[in-house]
């Protein structure tokens, strides 16, 4: 059923005003009359039989059936000034045959000389808001955005997105912006252009690449657009452009999109990516010798449709020797360093198996009670994936997802420590309530042949009014072999209104809670965390609007009740109408350490009670310029000493094809039980020859450990959906022979989609 309504009179007035409105739209247009859709609708037309009436997925928008075709102009912006008309037009249109579903945009601009478009790689014009509720910002250029929601279910999304040089973006939404996979690739076409009037582009999405319900046709698609013109760090939205609840990832406050019919079904929709590997690896072993060895390997990924919306995808000796390899960091705590997952298999979907308390947006999650690393990667390096299986989708008013995987054993070497094999299985299900919330359970379960660990769990959002989302879940543990049983919990809620935002995180982890197969920061840990802030727009020095939030923290141990940490403080974050931003914090607070612990090599904090005050900054100039830069700061009261850390970066863009970017991170600590300087220095430097040929180079060296890495990774997309990759990779030491080699390796991995 549509949930466009809540009562049964609102939806049968719907449909009917749905049922006239399509019925005036699929009148034949003439280019002397064109009907304009009603505010809020976007009719998509059907093309004919006629060759003629096929796009040309060369952005220029310039066939004769587009001009048949009435646009929808409504823009508003949510930013500078809420609600006010855009000051460039856009015009959007929407048709599709058998084949696919097309969109076309013209952006024009009064000063097409300032459209920016610096930017030719995917998945790189957007980026995830660190301090929003999954809210999709700009990067650099101007930029096109559009959201799908085939199942009208008001929660989950996808995106596609480009820039006037054609560069390729999509996103999976999930729960309206609870989690944003902007790894996940999808197979489909674009491509943009300069104009004199500014610039535009065409979409062809094929309908495999989107899954939708069979009854599509009787029931509007969810849809939205968005459009960023950096020159006037201007954004505009179809809908949802409301700064309170408002943005792309709402998809519950998206448009509708009527008017398709009878699309395809494609018979066996199975769709097989076989790949083929070759390279050599050279390795130090413990003899101080360097080992050489060919890697020769196949395998295949599998996806099938079983049923409308739900996926079946299956790998075969999966492997991961394209994947970038992580940003060094020098962990100055005493809990374990997260990075984030980069596999493509475990990307699509993702969100559907998030689930624990993803706390402070500047701190790794406190709890996940799946985290997909623990998968084929050990302390000591990889571990080859034998195979693994993955259902997700939706099934009437449910969100589903299963995945089991299993891990091959590794025997015990001189480097490396024995692992079994090992099985992890998934089962996640949440139910739709209402129009935005749901209810939901899921059990997460490790095995091999020495220990059991399963825990499961119900979790909850639930959204109030328009901008405040209250979330919480439970978890309990049982385990078999090292480790124990119990209980990890939290609620808290985020609203981001207009001018009023508030954040609020209350969780505890047990000390003998467990998630072997997901990730904790802290056991024995209970925190309370509360945050408000107010937002002002002023009109002098050039600003957009200042930010001011204060609040704070105090956290507990579970067992007596003592205390851990607090901290009480205030961030302010000024930005101006360039782009340039700047926020300031300061805190006061202490931190108790219950077990001494090392610090850095000879260097230990012996447990004791420490003052933890510090001032910081963090901040960046307007990525529309050819020459950007980012730096950041803070000076602390460290256990009993002092911290004084500092960071820069600077990114030189000057034409799409290439970029630069240096940067330095240094962190001088003095404390009782010694001092020491950690460095850590990268380069990333980037060349596109096209929007599907480029080369990627990350050079870091971290001074604490004595690591200096290579990686530099050649992509070539030879069809869509079909790679060819040749990764080098490096890493040496600094020891007493110098740079020594630790190890070398060059793979050539080709893969090859085929759709059946």
């Amino acid at each position: 059923m549509s949930k466009c309504g809540c009562v049964a009179g609102l939806v049968c007035k719907i449909r009917l005003w749905t049922s006239v409105l399509a019925a005036a739209l699929f009148a034949p247009v003439t280019s002397e009359a064109q009907e304009v859709p009603s505010p809020g609708f976007l009719n998509a037309v059907r093309l004919s039989e006629d060759v003629s009436e096929r796009p040309q997925i060369d952005g220029r928008v310039d066939e004769r059936f587009w001009e048949r075709v009435p646009p929808i102009t409504d823009f508003l912006q949510q930013n500078p000034i809420e609600s006010d008309p855009a000051t460039e037009m856009t015009e959007v249109r929407v048709v599709y045959d058998d084949e696919a579903l097309y969109v076309s945009v013209r952006a024009f601009h009064s000063r097409p000389d300032q459209v920016v478009s610096r930017i030719m790689q995917r998945d790189r014009i957007l980026e995830v808001d660190p301090f929003g509720r999954g809210e999709l910002q700009q990067a650099g250029d101007d930029v096109f955005a559009i959201l799908l929601d085939p199942f009208h279910d008001h929660r989950n999304g996808v995106v596609f997105a480009t820039n006037p040089n054609g560069a390729e973006f999509e996103a999976l939404i999930t729960d309206e912006g609870s989690s944003v996979n902007i790894d996940w690739r999808g197979v489909w076409e674009v491509a943009g252009t300069r104009t004199p009037n500014g610039w535009s582009a065409e979409f062809a999405i094929p309908w495999r690449t989107l899954r939708y319900p069979d009854a599509s046709g009787e029931e509007p698609w969810g849809i939205n657009f968005f459009r960023g013109i950096r020159s006037k760090n201007e954004q505009v939205y179809w809908r949802s452009w409301e700064r309170e609840g408002g943005g792309l990832q709402r998809v519950s406050r998206a448009g509708h999109l009527s008017g398709l019919s009878d699309l395809p079904r494609q018979g066996l929709n199975v769709e097989a990516k076989p790949y083929g590997l070759l390279g050599r690896v050279q390795e130090r072993n413990s003899a101080d010798a360097l080992n050489g060895s060919v890697d020769r390997a196949v395998g295949v990924d599998l996806k099938s449709e079983i049923a409308p919306g739900l996926l079946l995808d299956l790998t075969f000796n999966t492997d991961f020797a394209q994947v970038e390899v992580d940003d060094a960091q020098v962990n100055l705590t005493r809990f374990n360093l997260f990075f984030p997952e980069k596999r493509d298999f475990f990307l699509e979907n993702s969100g559907i198996f998030a689930f624990g308390n993803p706390g402070n947006p500047l701190e790794p999650p406190a709890y996940q009670m799946f985290f997909s690393r623990q998968i084929g990667i050990s302390e000591n390096g990889s571990v080859p994936i034998v195979g693994g299986a993955r259902l997700t989708g939706r099934v009437g008013s449910q969100t589903v997802g299963f995945m089991s995987v299993m891990t091959d054993a590794v025997p015990e070497s001189s480097e490396f420590r024995a692992v079994d094999r090992e099985l992890f299985s998934v089962a996640r299900i949440k139910r739709d309530v209402g129009e935005t919330n749901y209810i939901g359970a899921m059990v997460v379960d490790r095995r091999g042949n020495e220990a059991t660990n399963t825990v499961a769990g119900i979790d909850g959002q639930f959204v109030v009014g328009q901008a405040w989302v209250w979330d919480a879940s439970v978890t309990r543990s049982f385990t078999e072999g090292v480790g124990g049983d119990g209980v990890a919990y939290h609620v808290g809620y985020r609203y981001g209104g207009d001018r009023w935002r508030s954040f609020l995180n209350h969780y505890a982890v047990g000390a003998e809670s467990e998630a072997s197969a997901g990730f904790i920061t802290r056991k024995d840990y209970r925190s309370t965390e509360l945050y408000n802030g107010y937002t002002w727009r002023p009109s002098a020095l050039g600003l957009r609007e200042v930010g001011l939030f204060v609040g704070g923290k105090y956290a507990s141990t579970m067992t007596g009740n003592r205390m851990q940490d607090w901290q009480v403080g205030f961030l302010t974050t000024p930005t101006w109408r360039s782009g340039d931003n700047l926020s300031v914090l300061g805190n006061l607070g202490e931190t108790v350490v219950d077990n001494a612990f090392e610090l850095a090599p000879d260097v230990e904090v012996p447990k004791g009670r420490y003052d933890n005050n510090h001032v910081g900054w963090f901040g960046g100039s307007s990525r529309a310029r050819p020459l950007s830069a980012e730096v950041n700061g803070m000076v602390s009261q460290f256990y009993g000493g002092s911290l004084v850390s500092a960071g820069v970066s600077a990114t030189m863009a000057l034409s799409p094809r290439f970029s630069l970017t240096p940067g330095l991170n240094r962190n001088i600590a003095e404390v009782p039980g010694g001092e020491f300087t950690a460095d850590i220095s990268s380069l990333r430097a980037s060349f596109s020859l096209s929007t599907r040929l480029f080369v990627n180079a990350l050079v870091q060296h971290n001074s604490l450990d004595g690591d200096f890495s290579t990686n530099v990774r050649f992509n070539f997309i030879h069809r869509p959906g079909s790679d060819l990759y040749i990764v080098f990779t490096e890493n040496r030491s600094d020891d007493l022979r110098g740079w020594s080699l630790t190890d070398r390796g060059l793979v050539t991995k080709l893969t090859y989609l085929m759709r059946f």
